[in-house]
């Protein structure tokens, strides 16, 4: 099993180190894998000029998953839209097709205390949220600025989906909710976008093909509200690319830390790129306090849905949750009387648990 390994800015070294790490520990017991890098990100602009230089994206196609770290530093910031990191990323997606991103939020019950709600309302928590990764109004045209007939500046981007892309992300939805509870909730603005009523028209049609799935509706103002005052009522939620984005990280402090969230970002043959949902967090770069915890769990995931590897992705979660067990903690999600670890020595913990 070929992976590419991109480890990106900021913090992104350390804890896609500790992923490695782990990854190399699983091989000296068998798991065959092969692992390679290469610059991504800020790091691909600094040695290339791009955030997604050609040999990195000739290694990605030639992999057979890709795990990545965040990108993004204040460095960049003044850089033209083309040359910043974050179009690295929203390039890999597009060129490999990987258009849907899976985010599970799993409160395990050692961090109930560190979530931001009452322990009544999180206990026992596990979201999926499915949401579309090479749509929307991140990559919908025209977009651009221009001088209105008024003669004031305006920026305007294009929010747009065909029904092949809604279609097969809602198939994505479907499936995923047979393999759970069998519960559904498609995520729109219908009464105000005319994207989200073509989104939902769609997603009834699919529908069809699922009658044993129970799908709902929410617009996406009240699920944000619903996400804090009743997550448990959510069992798969499948949404757009912009709406996902807010959602999914919004759904993350319900497990005590954004730092606890993996994800993947799969194509139509399971192929797939793996990731925290959180940034490069520059301001902690280097420092050895990050948690490596997200990227660990995303390399479950890869072994879950890339390489249909259950028993090794089993290992790794028992692993991180005997860790938190223990009561290991990183700086994120530490309490009073826990034993707070750095970011290598977390990476060595749950190692040291496998």
């Amino acid at each position: 099993m070929k992976i590419a390994v991109l480890a990106g800015d900021g913090i992104g070294p350390e804890i896609v180190a500790q992923a490695t790490k782990v990854l190399r520990a699983l091989s000296s017991d068998g798991l065959k894998i092969e692992l390679e890098e290469a610059p991504y990100g800020g790091a691909g602009f600094d040695a290339c000029g791009d955030p997604l230089p050609d040999p990195t994206l000739k290694l990605a196609r030639a992999a057979d998953a890709v795990l990545c770290g965040a990108v993004g530093g204040p460095q960049y910031d003044a850089l033209p839209r083309a040359q910043r990191p974050e179009q690295g990323i929203l390039r890999i997606r597009k060129e490999l097709g990987l258009f849907a991103n899976l985010r599970p939020a799993v409160l395990y019950p050692e961090l109930v205390g560190a979530s931001s709600l009452k322990p009544e309302v999180v206990s026992g928590l596990d979201i999926m949220i499915i949401r579309e990764l090479t749509g929307d109004i991140y990559f919908g045209e025209p977009r651009g600025r221009r001088d209105n007939a008024q003669g004031h500046r305006e920026g305007y981007d294009t929010m747009l989906y065909s029904e092949p892309e809604i279609r097969r992300i809602a198939e994505v939805g479907f499936r995923t909710a047979r393999k759970r509870n069998r519960k559904l909730c498609s995520v729109d603005k219908e009464n105000v976008l005319e994207t989200s009523r073509f989104w939902r028209e769609i997603v009834l049609d699919v529908a069809k093909e699922y009658s044993d799935v129970e799908l709902s509706h929410m617009y996406v103002d009240n699920a944000a509200m619903q996400l804090v005052r009743n997550p448990k009522q959510f069992d798969v939620i499948v949404t757009g690319n912009m709406f996902g984005d807010i959602l999914s990280d919004e759904a993350s402090m319900l497990t005590g830390s954004i730092g606890m969230l993996p994800s993947a970002s799969l194509d139509a043959q399971g192929k797939g790129l793996y990731e925290p949902i959180h940034g490069s967090a520059p301001d902690i770069a280097g420092r050895n306090v990050a948690n490596p915890l997200a990227t660990i769990l995303s390399s479950a995931m890869m072994l879950r849905y890339t390489f249909n590897k259950d028993e090794w992705a089993y290992r790794i979660e028992a692993a991180v949750q005997k860790v938190l067990a223990e009561g290991c903690r990183t700086a994120d999600i530490y309490e009073n009387g826990m034993r707070k670890l750095g970011t290598a020595e977390m990476g060595d913990a749950v190692v040291a648990a496998l």
